[in-house]
């Protein structure tokens, strides 16, 4: 039986997220019909991440089984023309059968995109957030050192599923480019809006509403309600899975 490991590129804006979801359109939900047609049967794919709804991916992974013998680069072609346009295999390899995109990997990259100018172009709207305010940069540097290392992030979800909400955050940039701003964040594993919550804490902080000594005291206060808002869906991007 082959194991099939795609690498996948998508844009999130017409999905209810990655994982499925019975009569919603998701991701997960829309590559399994087109392997359907493909294998004449009914393969489980495999995701290695849960991307909300409206949430992009530039590099997530799957895999799925099958005992069809098709060369990868006829399996990426065949897939890609049963899906839509916003919807891209970039990659696909054969790899050992026992590989599982979701259990094997080692951590993700995720990117959140800000655009702080006046006006968002209606090319760029589907994959950014649009802030205006005025930031101190700096101190959102400064608060962002507290997310590093390993630590309970229970102040950045409000996820309830999951019984240990300790996780490592390994990097955590942030970078200015004309009117863009960045959150590079990798990590050992996110809970449930984790990224999105901390962009949105850390925004309030560089607005002034939180100082940077109270932002690492609701790292530590492991209490949601303490921390920010939750940033929009659409400044997120899985960037790549490790393994």
């Amino acid at each position: 039986m082959a194991n099939y490991k795609l690498t996948i590129a998508y844009d999130g804006t017409e999905y209810k997220g990655w994982q499925y979801q019975p009569d919603q359109r998701t991701i997960q939900e829309t590559i399994h019909r087109a392997l359907q047609v493909i294998t004449k049967k009914n393969p489980k794919i495999y995701g290695a991440g849960r991307t909300d709804a409206g949430v992009h991916a530039l590099g997530q992974v799957a895999n799925f089984h099958t005992k069809l013998s098709i060369p990868p680069d006829s399996m990426k072609k065949a897939i890609n023309s049963l899906l839509p346009p916003d919807i891209r295999i970039l990659k696909c390899e054969i790899v050992e059968e026992r590989f599982n995109s979701r259990f094997h990997s080692k951590g993700k990259v995720y990117e959140y995109r800000i655009y702080r100018g006046e006006i968002v172009s209606p090319f760029h709207y589907r994959y950014v957030a649009h802030v205006t305010n005025s930031l101190d940069i700096i101190a959102i540097k400064e608060a962002s050192k507290f997310l590093l290392g390993e630590k309970d992030f229970s102040s950045f979800t409000s996820d309830s599923s999951w019984k240990s909400k300790v996780r490592k955050i390994e990097i955590i940039e942030v970078n200015e480019e004309e009117e863009m701003l960045y959150f590079k964040i990798r990590g050992n594993g996110f809970l449930k809006y984790m990224v999105r919550i901390m962009v949105g804490t850390l925004l309030e902080v560089g607005k002034g509403k939180i100082s940077t000594e109270d932002f690492g005291k609701i790292v530590e206060a492991k209490d949601r309600t303490l921390a920010g808002p939750t940033a929009p869906p659409q400044g997120l991007f899985l960037l790549r899975v490790l393994y």
